[in-house]
């Protein structure tokens, strides 16, 4: 019979497989390293602000016949007044994987099912306000629930979790198919540092047009990607009353020379699904659609 415990060390490098197998069904090139798997268990720095108001983590993992078959990543938010409302007094599958079986025959679900039954347990001794999960792993790309991950929201929809929130787009280009930059007579584009990278404003003599802003440290040093590496586009906004000529592509074609000078080889960009036009314009610029992923999971047994 399966066994569900509390992980342990010598588990990682198991665990570190489990989590790149679903990284790889989402971002192409894109794997993780055990140090970052072995982090992320601990803390999340990028998430400066929710992370420390987070009280209590777990991680479980399920072992069958030696081998580590499936694991759920489960955090604790506290209740004081120092944590934001949204998350005050709420308890979260941070992440749950399994091995999808060759064939769904009856019964070979069974692991993934003992694991969820262990999380609700842990969530119920927790006693809080709300419980949600989600499927965010330390990687680039790979938030939500994706689309790829099907077994995955079986297990979530049979214990009663249900989507109640967006379905975000997730879009990638390589570099080399995006616009080059176009010189524009009376247009200046800066370079600065950015809220979520590097900053490329167009400015004109009356203000700024727009920018774009890039980031190119997705594959840290910590994390292995294939190849070059991919960087993502943090924000790229125009001005309303320029949204009509052709902005967004140009300020797409000063970061795409950007990228290729720092030899990022892909780029992604991230869009809510129901702003068709600017999905729009992203793949009219060089992206395709890699997957789609759905935020905002809660449990709502019927």
């Amino acid at each position: 019979m399966p066994e569900v415990r509390p992980f342990r060390r010598d588990d990682r490098d198991q665990l570190t497989d489990l989590v790149n197998a679903h990284v790889a069904a989402v971002v192409p090139g894109v794997s993780v390293s055990v140090n970052t798997v072995l982090s992320a268990l601990e803390r999340q720095p990028d998430e400066f602000v929710t992370d420390p108001w987070v009280g209590e983590r777990v991680t479980l993992v399920t072992e069958e016949h030696g081998h580590l078959v499936a694991a759920a990543h489960l955090k604790r938010y506290r209740a004081d007044e120092e944590v934001g409302p949204h998350y005050r007094d709420v308890g979260e599958i941070d992440w749950f994987l399994w091995h999808p079986p060759a064939s769904f025959r009856p019964g070979t679900e069974r692991a993934a099912d003992q694991l969820m039954a262990a999380c609700l347990a842990t969530l119920a001794r927790w006693r809080v306000r709300v419980r949600r999960a989600s499927g965010d792993l330390p990687a680039p790309a790979v938030y939500g629930l994706p689309r790829p991950w099907p077994h995955v929201r079986a297990v979530y929809e049979r214990a009663g979790f249900r989507h109640h929130g967006d379905t975000e787009v997730i879009l990638l280009a390589r570099t080399s198919d995006l616009p080059r930059s176009e010189p524009c007579p009376g247009v200046t584009v800066e370079r600065t540092v950015g809220e979520c990278g590097t900053r490329f404003t167009a400015r004109t003599d009356a203000g700024s047009i727009g920018f774009v802003e890039t980031d190119t440290c997705l594959a840290r040093p910590e994390r292995h990607a294939r190849g070059a590496g991919p960087a993502d586009i943090g924000n790229l906004h125009v001005e309303p009353a320029h949204r009509d000529e052709g902005w967004e592509r140009r300020l797409l074609g000063h970061a795409a020379d950007w990228l290729r000078l720092c030899g990022a080889d892909r780029v992604l960009a991230y869009e809510r699904a129901d702003d068709t036009a600017a999905i729009g314009r992203l793949l009219a610029a060089g992206f395709r659609e890699l997957t789609r992923t759905d935020r905002g999971w809660e449990h709502r047994p019927r």
